[in-house]
């Protein structure tokens, strides 16, 4: 007998049994594609973030307040208000962190705000005029604010694409009110759609001065976050290490392990974030294996009620000659 016989043999076979023939294919199928799936799915989700992360840029350092979370009882540790203007100043003196080029604070977080009825719940960010080029978000219309927006605390906001869409709709947003906290805001800048940027969504953000939205909006003096540009990237362990010991200094800690503040910087960011991906899509993609697995073991349980219907059968061709060679490669064949 030979191979092409038993191929031949082996297709007549699975089309007298059609039904229990696609019943197997499809669980081998279903099985390799929910692998492929969610590999691909945790690829792609990991790409996407990390290119989130690389847009805030490659020489920036965040300094955040509380100490560094080790684990989820930690985290809270992380809502500080370890970071004060004293220390913004410290860190701007080219003698304690020569190699900064640029130190911004940062304050965030949820609000709503009024126009003519309209009510939109958003994200505020207070910075400086620096966060146009730092993020990439300068207006397509309209104005960013200034360096004395930021000093005179002025009352203006630059917002972004659906802030812009669900407040104002077809109306020009320039030089128009919004109230936040009772007060009103005057739009001075719009800015194109941006999406995500890390784990924010610049489409739905409102930008003022930081020390506008401390005063007025968040009623805090500390700030969320101090961000460091480093002059470039092969500097950026020894800058890290010159705003840590400044930051100690300022807050009297000589033992690092009671540090009230902790850093982070891209590659770090983006290391972590790896693992975490890696994890998640080495997790998921077991689970889709189990399909897989299935039916494998779907496929061992056909071909054996396959084997004991064929008794008669496989008998009638070792009558006729078939070694057991044979019928075993045939039965091989069909599955």
């Amino acid at each position: 007998m030979t191979l092409l016989y038993s191929f031949k043999t082996s297709l007549r076979g699975l089309r007298i049994n059609k039904s229990r023939s696609a019943l197997t294919i499809l669980g081998i199928v279903i099985g390799v594609g929910a692998i492929i799936m969610v590999v691909a799915l945790g690829q792609g989700a990991q790409d996407l973030i990390l290119n989130q992360i690389r847009g805030i840029g490659s020489k920036t350092i965040a300094v955040v307040p509380g100490r560094h979370p080790k684990g989820p009882s930690d985290v809270v540790q992380t809502f500080s208000d370890s970071l004060k203007e004293r220390d913004l100043k410290a860190l701007k003196q080219k003698s304690n962190v020569p190699y900064a080029e640029d130190v911004m604070p940062i304050v965030f977080g949820g609000t709503s705000g009024e126009y003519q009825g309209e009510t939109y719940w958003f994200t505020i960010f207070g910075g400086t005029e620096q966060m146009a080029n730092q993020f990439d978000i300068s207006p397509d219309r309209g104005l960013f604010i200034e360096p004395e927006d930021v000093t005179g605390r002025a009352d203006v906001i630059v917002i972004g694409a659906k802030v812009k869409q669900e407040l104002f709709g077809e109306t020009d947003p320039i030089g128009q009110k919004i109230k936040i906290k009772g007060r009103n805001f005057r739009v001075i800048g719009t800015m194109p759609s941006k999406g995500q940027l890390a784990f924010f969504n610049l489409d739905e953000v409102g930008i003022m001065p930081y020390t506008t939205a401390q005063q007025y909006v968040f009623g805090i003096k500390h700030y969320n976050r101090i961000i460091v540009s480093a002059t470039s990237e092969e500097l950026i362990p020894e800058t890290v290490a010159d705003i840590k010991q400044t930051l100690r200094d300022n807050h009297g800690i000589t033992d690092p392990a009671k540090d009230d503040f902790f850093t982070e910087t891209q590659g770090e960011a983006i290391e972590q974030v790896s693992v975490i991906t890696n994890i998640l899509t080495l997790f998921l993609a077991s689970v889709a294996a189990i399909s897989l697995l299935v039916g494998g073991i779907g496929i061992m349980n056909i071909m054996l009620v396959s084997v004991t219907e064929r008794t008669r059968e496989i008998g009638l061709r070792k009558a006729v000659g078939a070694t057991e060679g044979n019928i075993m490669t045939q039965f091989l064949l069909e599955a």
